[in-house]
């Protein structure tokens, strides 16, 4: 397989604007009226004043240039979560298969066609809004168990056409919730089917890492702990230490995962990791709400410094847990206490902007204290965090030898307001769709905000025609199988003319 991701420019490109991240003795720091320079998929110079030659002269005005975010947990379907919003809870809506659904015969709600198109979608948003590192994550409550190499070459295709920096690997499972008749929740196991889909994901991480010239790297991608076993989990993390490549299990996200391993394991999500030897620096864990010792858990114990003291990394994704009343508590506690944190979407739109302000509201709140967290604790999550989990300095920060994935924020929007620091200003008023210009392993993939290839308008009704599709196949897949009308309420009730009816 061939992926070949656009051309580069040819020869060195000089950026400037108002202000620009550049980083510096292991932190980032504001150059106003600032420069970067790079050339062939390398930054060359951050700074002031650059005396050697160049090809082009870029001036973006009243903008901030910044490196490009790192998305840990990156929506890569149509997203499926935000049916749940206001249609609670969970496993009387269709979010957990009734045991009628797995007698039937789970099944494939979508064609290749369709989730090759949504991979194409996703990734296309994802760029919109500043993120250039994706490690994409899709339901599996659509799927008949697991998700397929075949969708993960149409992704690499996908995102090497768009230029996108991408860690993928199909997403595996040992196990799937099930809803009883009496509301009861338990787990259903296949592992002979669970270690034949990782199996698979090992054949296409050997095959992937590295391609489209580096832009494509592999991961593993353990569904989440309570419907994983300890074969899955210790086969896991021996082959991602033996070809050094991340895995990503989500982890301590909510409480009835966190009973259901206790109750089956007599330990927390994070004691059952530490036992089974599967935490290391290779590992993100999001999303770290839901740990002993939490307002959600009685249970004492020392969750979260086992993720610190293994150094793995925590995902946050704060949008999506803030909409399900949920928060970790909090940001600036977690970080005092040495914890690495990335950052994750998680949701649709991917807007990483949305998700730093949610994270700053919950913090503040979560601390009863303003002064518990600041705009560059959440933008350094963003950016660096996200780099390091990864273990790739050369990610998430501007400065000399690292990847030329940069982005253009723009701070003249009617919106913005007063810029009185860049930073502050984009998490006080900033929106993902203020990203013009996004340029990956020095390539512009999106410039004046638009990305070659894409229709946005056609591309969204091709997007919400397959989800209308899939809400009505919702009944099958939902305890009881109940009409739409009753899964999925209105905020109002609704009148239509005999035209519509």
């Amino acid at each position: 397989m061939s992926l070949e991701p656009a051309k580069r420019p040819e020869g060195r490109i000089l950026m400037t604007a108002r202000w620009v991240v550049g980083h510096k003795d292991g932190r980032h720091r504001l150059y106003e009226n600032g420069e970067v320079v790079f050339e062939d998929g390398r930054i060359v110079f951050v700074g002031h004043g650059f005396a050697g030659e160049v090809a082009r002269r870029l001036d973006y005005g009243n903008a901030l240039i910044g490196p490009g975010f790192v998305d840990c947990d990156a929506l890569s379907d149509l997203d499926t979560t935000i049916l749940g919003y206001d249609n609670q809870p969970a496993w009387k809506k269709g979010r957990v298969w009734p045991r009628s659904y797995l007698a039937a015969g789970p099944y494939e709600m979508y064609t290749r066609d369709e989730l090759a198109f949504q991979k194409k979608h996703a990734f296309a948003s994802l760029i919109r809004n500043g993120i250039t590192t994706a490690l994409p994550i899709a339901s599996l409550f659509y799927r008949a168990w697991g998700e397929t190499v075949q969708e993960f070459e149409d992704a690499a295709e996908a995102a090497a056409a768009l230029g996108l920096r991408a860690y993928l690997g199909p997403a595996y499972r040992t196990g799937n919730q099930l809803v009883e008749a009496d509301g009861r929740i338990t787990t259903h196991y296949d592992e002979a089917r669970g270690l034949a889909e990782l199996d698979a994901a090992i054949d296409f991480a050997k095959r992937h890492e590295g391609a489209a010239g580096g832009l494509i790297r592999a991961m593993f991608a353990p569904d989440r702990i309570e419907t994983s076993t300890a074969e899955l989990l210790r086969r896991t993390a021996a082959v991602s230490r033996e070809l050094d490549i991340p895995v990503r299990l989500h982890c301590c996200q909510s409480k009835i995962e966190y009973d259901l391993v206790l109750a089956q394991h007599g330990m927390s999500p994070p004691e059952w990791l530490e036992s089974l030897g599967f935490l290391d620096n290779r590992c993100l864990l999001p999303h770290g709400t839901v740990v002993s010792g939490s307002r959600l858990i009685d249970r004492p114990g020392r969750d979260l410094e086992i993720i610190r003291d293994s150094g793995a990394s925590i995902v946050h994704c704060p949008l999506v847990s803030g909409r399900h009343g949920n928060a970790i508590d909090h940001f600036g506690r977690y970080r005092a206490m040495g914890l690495n944190i990335a950052m994750g979407t998680d949701t649709s739109p991917p807007d990483m902007v949305m998700n730093m302000q949610t994270g700053m509201i919950l913090a503040r709140t979560m601390a009863g204290n303003a002064a518990a967290v600041r705009s560059e604790d959440y933008y350094d999550a963003a950016t660096i965090g996200g780099a390091d989990a990864l273990q790739r300095p050369d990610l998430g920060r501007l400065q000399p030898d690292a990847r030329a994935d940069i982005t253009v924020f723009e701070l003249d929007r009617p919106h913005s307001g007063q810029v009185i620091d860049p930073i502050q200003t984009m998490m006080l008023t900033g929106h993902g769709r203020d990203f013009s210009t996004v340029v990956i392993d020095g390539r512009f993939v999106m410039a004046d905000r638009v990305i070659p290839g894409i229709d946005e308008a056609a591309d969204n009704a091709r997007a919400q025609a397959q989800f209308a599709g899939l809400m009505a196949r919702y009944p099958e897949r939902t305890l009881g199988h109940p009409p739409v009308s009753e899964i999925f309420s209105s905020s109002y009730p609704v009148e239509r003319s005999e035209a519509t009816a």
